[in-house]
């Protein structure tokens, strides 16, 4: 592994708590179809694989089912209209943005399995989409997380090589992904996914949330510093 010269973050969970705007877009597309609307606990465990996955998860459908289209359709639409009504930062995001691009030599991107539209309405909304140097989201690429194709993108397009860019998020996507692609994988403990799982997969770090991360990644950078090797 590699000093690193890249930070790429995971949208929901990580840098943005966004659990009740995405559960009241789902229960809007399901009840507008004649479906029950679905407990918040529920849905928040079918978040992390894109749009039309959670679509079908909630509504019990098929992937490829022409009814998952329409509930897609619906819940892009409401989530457009209504991206911040409940959204809020997660705990210590915006000042690990502002601490890492102080950083010299450091660039910060995004890649999210959240689709393109909803991701570019949330980002522009919170008014940090210039603060990326890529952003990568649901539909961009055939693949998504945690197949590591994306990242890999991510980090050509960041001009930093797989080993020296830091993955962070808090879904076991997210670590299978930096995995999979041979980066540093860190993952947040205060997001979606529960903490026994995110350990499993094998992270080089875990976080409480994302304040600790711009020390985490200094100490990576320091020359003194014992890199790991795999």
């Amino acid at each position: 592994m590699l000093p690193p010269t890249a930070v790429v973050f995971d949208l929901d969970g990580t840098l943005i708590d966004s659990r009740g705007d995405i559960v009241a877009a789902i229960n809007h597309a399901l009840v507008t179809t004649g479906r029950p609307p679905q407990p918040a606990q529920v849905i928040v465990r079918f978040v992390g694989d894109g749009a039309r996955t959670l679509c079908a998860r909630a509504a019990k459908l098929p992937e490829d089912a022409t009814e998952t289209d329409e509930l897609m359709k619906l819940f892009l639409e409401y989530y457009a209209a209504h991206p911040l009504d409940f959204t809020r930062w997660s705990v210590g995001a915006l000042e690990a943005i502002e601490t890492l691009s102080e950083m010299e030599n450091m660039s910060l991107g995004i890649l999210t399995n959240k689709h393109r539209s909803t991701t570019d309405v949330v980002l522009q909304s919170l008014g940090i989409a210039d603060r990326f140097h890529v952003i990568v989201a649901g539909g961009d690429m055939p693949e998504k997380k945690p197949d590591p194709a994306p990242l890999l993108h991510a980090a050509n397009k960041l001009g930093s090589p797989p080993g020296a860019v830091v993955m962070v998020g808090d879904g076991v996507q997210d670590v299978m992904c930096a995995r999979r692609a041979g980066t540093w994988a860190v993952a947040v403990e205060s997001g979606f996914s529960p903490v026994e799982t995110l350990i499993q997969a094998g992270p080089d770090v875990t976080v409480k949330d994302l304040s600790m991360l711009p020390g985490i990644v200094q100490r990576w950078r320091e020359p003194t510093t014992k890199i790991k090797l795999r």
